[in-house]
């Protein structure tokens, strides 16, 4: 029988994406799992919002650990932790995530280059020791585990397609096992991620490349599509929309729309 992250790893293949779906409570992962998710993923600002916090470093790693272990305990597919910058600027602590992260049973991890709570990115050569401690302790582990490397900065704005490339090529040299840079500017941009790195690629599907098909990422390489926050912010919006609806005006009909509960239940038994 094989380690659940050597079956998350065999999902990876470039040209051929699987969606892994980022869930942020029991029940959302019992659900995708029963809808036929692949993989799951924890996404930090949808944990964030559990916790009635704003995303971005306000989440410690013990927290963190002990959600994905919840996600872990009701998942029947492997699940990835969302675990911002590794809760630490030094790369000992970014190995210690890894270690934590696999003792939880989750099947790898990301980390990112931004130095949370911080905006800016970590300098170029730090953030590549972040990502080869994390890459060593991974390795060491008596099992498989999956480390993804991201190069946030292009989201931010801190810095274009070319450093984000440039970090990327540096993460894989390093060790990482997936390589992941949120919203570049197009597809073009994406593609050419896809087309200068050899390890798997994640895209994120969110703004712009919402409007993508499956296969057209397929068509330039990406191995992985994950859906951030954009789940549980949908679902956000639905509360948001009922909410002021029903306090500003009095309102009541958006509740009509709210699914069967016995659609709910089947998916969660």
């Amino acid at each position: 029988m094989p380690h659940i992250a050597e079956t998350f790893r065999a999902l990876h293949v470039k040209g051929d994406p699987f969606l892994m779906v980022n869930v942020w409570h029991r029940g959302s992962a019992k659900m995708m799992a029963a809808m036929g998710a692949k993989a799951l993923a924890t996404s930090s600002a949808a944990h964030a919002f559990t916790m009635g916090r704003p995303d971005g470093g306000t989440v410690t790693r013990d927290e963190a650990l002990a959600h994905a272990a919840e996600i872990v305990s009701a998942a029947s597919v492997p699940v990835q932790g969302d675990f911002e910058n590794g809760f630490g600027d030094a790369p000992d602590i970014c190995a210690e995530t890894v270690r934590m992260a696999a003792e939880v049973g989750l099947a790898g991890i990301c980390i990112e280059d931004i130095a949370l709570p911080a905006s800016e990115p970590y300098a170029f050569d730090l953030s590549v020791e972040r990502i080869a401690a994390a890459a060593a302790a991974a390795r060491a582990l008596p099992h498989d585990f999956v480390l993804t490397a991201r190069a946030d900065g292009i989201m931010t704005g801190a810095y274009g397609t070319d450093e984000a490339i440039r970090r990327l090529v540096a993460f894989e040299a390093a060790g990482a096992d997936c390589l992941y840079a949120p919203l570049p500017p197009d597809m073009e941009a994406l593609a050419q991620i896809c087309a200068q790195t050899t390890a798997p690629v994640n895209a994120l599907v969110a703004g712009p490349f919402t409007m993508q098909t499956q296969t057209a990422f397929a068509k330039i390489g990406v191995a992985r599509l994950s859906v951030g926050s954009a789940l549980a912010r949908i679902t956000h919006r639905a509360i948001y929309d009922a909410a002021k609806a029903m306090l500003g005006d009095g309102d009541f009909a958006a509740l009509k729309n709210g699914i069967s509960s016995d659609i709910i239940d089947d998916l969660l038994t």
